[in-house]
Parts: C-alpha cells; structure tokens; sequence
C-alpha cells in the first residue's frame, strides 16, 4: 500500500518567485490566512482571490481532475455545511467530514498556488474552526507544506486557550482603547487538591504538543491521502504513556499519589469547571465532583464501553486479534503494541473497528457531555472533545492512565528480556555526568490576545496580551563515558531515561515496579570509536522536545522582511509544533531535592537503524515520541526499549556493561 500510494503521489519542486524565496511567500500566506480567522480577509491579494477564484474552473491543478474540489462544492452550493460563528469539534462526525473535504481538496494541490487559491476560497464560506483544521493539517501532511511553521493555536483560537475573565478583560481593553496586559490564573483554589499540578495539564504548551500530535497521526488518516504512518498505533500508546508518567512525577513533586485509573462502574471523583468560553456557542460545561457515569444520547451506553474494554483485554489474554475478515493476527511480539494502539484508539489502521469498536477516541465525547449526557440543556461540547483542551480536565489522565494499563496488560504478556537482549558486547557506560545543576522553576509567559477580540473598522488595536505561570528549568547537559572495546567504528543508539526512585511516602520503589514510571529524556545515534569515548549532549538537543513556538507577530515580522528583501526564510527549528515543550523535560520536583535514576542505556545502532547513517540526521527533532513525517520511525526497537517489559528481576540490568544507572536529584527552585 505504501509504494502504490508514493508512486502515485507527485513529486513538488519549489521553484523561487518574483518576491525571492517561495519559502517566504508560502509562509506569509499561512500568515494572512489564519490572522484573524473569525472576521473576513484583511489582505487584498487573499481578498481578490477569494472573491475571483473557482475551485472547479480548472481540474488540471489537481492531482484527482478535481474530483474532490467538485465534492467540496456540491456541498457547498446545496447549503449543507455548517454555518459560521459555530463552534467546531473534530469528534462530531459531520463537522470532521467537513473540515477533511476542504483537507481532500488542498492533499491534491499540485501547486501552491493552487493551494492557496482554494484556502483563501473556502476561508471566506467555511466554518472558521473547520478551515482552521483542514488548513493546518494540510500544511504538516502536503508535501507544499515543507518549511512553513504554523502559528501557535493559542494565538490563532486563544478562545480555547485563555479564561473567560481574561477575555472579557480584553474586548473592555479593546473598546475603551487601553492597552492591557492581563495574568491568567489556573481554574480551580487551593480547595482543589488538584490544583497543585493544574500547571501541568494547563500548560498551553502542553496543550499544542498534544493537539499538534493529533494533527501529525489523526485517527482519520488513509494511505490514499499519500503515504503510511510508520508505527502510528505504538506512537499513539508512546507518547500518551509518556503525558500520563509525566503527569505522575509531577503529582509526586507536590505530594500526590500517582492519579488512578478511570472505571467505567466507578465514580468520577474529580469534577472539573473550564472557566472558558467558545468564541460562540457558550461556557464550556462543568463536571461536579462524585458523578456516575451516564450513557450519553446518540454516542454510546456504558456497558457498550464495558463490553469494547473486554473484548481488547480478551484479545490481550489470547494473544491474537481477529480481523474483519475473520484471520488472527499474532500481537504476542513487538509489533502486536502497534496494533493494539490502533485499536484502542482506534484509527482506520484497526484490523476490525466495527469488532472492537474506538475505546479512546468514544470515552473523550462520554467525558465531555457528563455535565449534560442527555442533550437537556443543549450544551456545547466539553474540553474532553477537543484535543487542544483536553489535559486541562484531570480525569483526561485518568482516562489514560486506565487505557495505559491495558496497555501494559500487553507488554506484561510479553517475556521479559535476557541479557542477550539488552547487551551490546564489547561495549561499556564507564560514568554518566550531569554538567549543571537540575533545577526547576516557574517563569512567566506572554502572549497576544488580539486574535480574540473582533475586528471594528472604527475601533484600532491595542496591544492586548495575557501572562501565565507556567514550569521551566536550568539548561544542563550528558556527560557520558563510553568505552568501545570492538576493533573499529560502532553505531550506538544512546538511550536516557530518568525514573522516580520513592514514592509518596518516601518508599523505595524497585526497578522491577518503577521501570513503568520512567521518563523519557531523550534518545539519539552516536558513533563509537576504538577506545574511549566522551559523548556530550546538552538538554537543548532532546529529540522528546520543541523549543517555544515563534508568536504570529514574529512569524510576521521575520516573514515580512524576508519577502521585502528576497533572502531566504529559514525556520527549520520551529518548523515542528509536535513535541513536549522543552521547559517541561525536567519533572518539577521538590524543593530539598526529588529523588530520580537518570538511566542511560548504549545499545547496538546498527541492529537499531533504520536509514543509512543516522547519527547525521535529526529525523525532524522530535521523533522520540512524533516520529518523522512520511519516513519509518528511526529505531526499530520497541518505544520504551528496554524498560517497556515486565522486569521479574532487575539482576539482568546489573550484569551488563552497557547500561548505567545513577542517582541524581531536581530541585525546585521557589525564587529565580
């Protein structure tokens, strides 16, 4: 299916323009066409070409003849769409339908002029959240789309992102023409034991990591739209098993237990009140405390839930899973995480959906409608039915806490490894270093608010932002000593995890229970020389994190000067929103110091490749837990090698060379 589907996709070429670079052009598009996204266009060439232009004038700009421009306009002129200033969620079945034609239309571009034709187009008569979506995940999956960084959602929605009282605050701003600049604090008091790590799950760069890593491996995809999702089901249980231990560390830095698992025939304990509006559509709705689950009208009853969970847990206990076309497939092996996370989720990559149904993706909308399962009150959807808000509910990591157990109901069914399985022969982590101290603290964020207030023609901007609190960290840096004892050059995947070591009453906790809890810091290629090595790998570097997001008023003033005087626009570093921010690597721990062993593992890179010489390739920095866009996932291993299985005795780590275990401490720091 993937070499049919390469084959048949073109190959773009990006030729430069009158104005120099087309990859400024391109991004001062991109600009313009998400400014203001809920009021008409603003700039004139997008204004002509909106009210010029025919999507269905000319098929040869498309790679299908137009096949899907012409599905998008039937809808269009029989007046089915959903209107604009409505609110927009990607789990109602209609409304994705939606926003994936306009998707469809732009995938068989085979220009950008095409591209941004139909964009400026459909801007003017879609649902604004439907363009928005359709628009950014046609700019990370179309081939056009290389070399445009996006503008961070939460200038482009801010809406979903900041408090009703801050956005009040910013349209009085706006009409009395004061400049504001307001703090927005996290929902809830100090009543709310939870509100001790809101921080986290209310970090909005957490929130674009995750709605951007929903964007990068949609449950929605096809091959047909142009290549596969390597490994996208093991990514899919990665880099959510990763939020929901995170999550844990930071629990346990401010004296939490780890968060307990969701049931369906429990309580929900945690009630949850957003404190945020649609820019139309209402409040957010609240969830009180101590609610049982309700069947939710139209979605699903409860105990369909119950009978989905034990069908997967079912399949987990025989080892197999039957497709839809009655055939086992075997998932006792390393592939079997893979589609086991494509089922749970469950995107089109599961073998057999209508069998065992979409446990993840039908618990987001039960979630979300608790506070009105039954219509009643003709709510608008809650926070679980948006990926870009989600974590900002505590039981989210309630709910990925439950489905990460059954995961690991999965890699327990799995024999443990042998010290032939882990060993790299010949090769030895003689010392791991820490350069710097591991410190954590708070600073402050600011961002701009004008997106979020409308446009008057006799009402001038004012600079308008809000601030947060949010955690970050001292930078620090590996010291690593590797000894090569093999006669010439060795690849080496150098493998870095750190594992909380106590638990919340100070208890040791043994490797052989903590390796489920271990964080992953970072993973990269290293050539060994003969001899002794001296690796050096700065915090900065980790290919689990992205740097903070350029603002749109950046990306403007950087993308304006480079079209104004034809150099070239080079953005590479922002280029990727998928990953965790790089402010959030360090847990926050404890102000005399968390307890942690930062594991170091060196394993054979040449058995772990999969590309020639990867020690020179980033694979798009944020390929730990993001992979790389239209390549394999470069490292064949299991994500979580070697702590992702059972571990009865944990001897078998001390007797090889190869692994390094050392204690460190993070500290938190209160004034900085």
């Amino acid at each position: 299916t993937l070499v049919a589907a390469a084959a048949a996709w073109p190959s773009f070429s990006y030729q430069n323009d009158a104005s120099g670079d087309s990859t400024a052009k391109r991004q001062q598009d991109v600009n313009h066409l998400l400014d203001r996204i809920y009021d008409h266009l603003h700039y004139s060439d997008l204004k002509q070409i909106s009210e010029t232009f025919s999507p269905e004038a000319d098929t040869s700009m498309y790679t299908d003849g137009g096949t899907a421009a012409h599905h998008l306009m039937e809808e269009l002129n029989d007046h089915r769409f959903l209107e604009q200033h409505h609110w927009f969620s990607l789990f109602n079945p209609r409304q994705r339908e939606e926003a994936l034609m306009l998707f469809d239309v732009l995938m068989h571009c085979k220009s950008w002029e095409c591209f941004v034709d139909n964009a400026a187009f459909f801007r003017e008569r879609m649902n604004e959240g439907e363009f928005a979506y359709a628009l950014y995940t046609a700019v990370i999956h179309s081939e056009l789309g290389q070399g445009i960084v996006l503008p961070p959602l939460y200038e482009i929605t801010p809406h979903m992102f900041t408090n009703s009282e801050i956005i009040h605050k910013a349209y009085t701003a706006k009409m009395t023409q004061t400049p504001g600049r307001f703090e927005m604090k996290f929902t809830g008091t100090k009543k709310n034991k939870e509100q001790r790590v809101a921080y986290f799950g209310e970090d909005i760069g957490l929130n674009i990591h995750h709605v951007t890593w929903h964007m990068d491996f949609p449950f929605w995809w096809k091959d047909s739209y142009g290549y596969h999702l390597d490994r996208k089901g093991e990514l899919f249980f990665w880099a959510h098993h990763q939020l929901t231990v995170r999550f844990d560390a930071e629990r346990l830095s401010n004296w939490l237990d780890p968060v307990d698992e969701l049931h369906w025939e429990r309580i929900i304990h945690e009630g949850f009140a957003p404190h945020t509006s649609y820019k139309y559509g209402g409040e957010f709705p609240a969830r009180p405390d101590n609610v049982h689950f309700e069947d939710v009208d139209g979605v699903a009853h409860v105990r369909d839930m119950i009978i989905i969970e034990s069908r997967i847990r079912d399949a987990i206990a025989h080892g197999y899973v039957t497709d839809n076309h009655g055939d086992n497939i075997n998932i006792r092996n390393d592939h079997g995480i893979d589609v086991l996370g494509d089922i749970i989720e469950s995107s089109v990559y599961s073998p057999n959906a209508q069998y065992y149904g979409a446990l993840h993706n039908t618990a987001h909308i039960m979630l979300g409608r608790q506070g009105d399962p039954h219509g009643k009150f003709n709510m608008p959807p809650g926070v679980m039915e948006h990926f870009e808000t989600a974590t900002r509910d505590p039981s989210f990591f309630r709910l990925h806490k439950y489905m990460d157990n059954i995961f690991k109901e999965h890699k327990d069914s799995l024999p443990p490894y042998t010290k032939a399985d882990i060993e790299f022969t010949g090769v030895a982590v003689e010392e791991v270093e820490i350069v710097g101290q591991l410190n954590t603290f708070f600073d402050e964020f600011e961002f701009s608010l004008g997106n979020a207030v409308d446009e008057l023609e006799k009402v001038h901007d004012v600079a308008i932002s809000a601030y947060v609190h949010r955690l970050n960290h001292e930078e620090f840096s590996y010291k690593i000593l590797v000894q090569n004892n093999n006669e010439g050059d060795i690849l080496a995947t150098v493998r870095i995890y750190l594992c909380p070591t106590v638990d919340n009453n100070h208890i040791h906790i043994p490797l052989s229970e903590g390796h489920w809890t271990c964080i992953e810091m970072d993973k990269f290629y290293k050539q060994l020389k003969t001899g002794s090595n001296k690796i050096d790998r700065k915090s900065t570097e980790s290919s689990v994190t992205v740097p903070d997001s350029l603002s749109l008023a950046e990306l403007h003033e950087k993308t304006d000067q480079a079209v104004a005087s034809g150099s070239k626009l080079d953005l590479h570093e922002y280029e990727r929103s998928c990953g965790l921010p790089a402010r959030l690597l360090l847990p926050k721990g404890t102000v005399n110091g968390m307890d942690f062993d930062l594991f170091v593992a060196v394993t054979n890179g040449d058995e772990d490749k999969v590309t020639d010489h990867p020690e020179t390739d980033e694979h798009g920095g944020t390929h730990a837990q993001c992979g790389a866009h239209g390549e394999k996932y470069p490292d064949k291993k299991p994500m979580g090698y070697p702590l992702e299985r059972s571990i009865p005795d944990e001897r078998v780590f001390h007797d090889v060379a190869n692994i390094n275990v050392t204690h460190v401490k993070v500290f938190f720091k209160e004034e900085h």
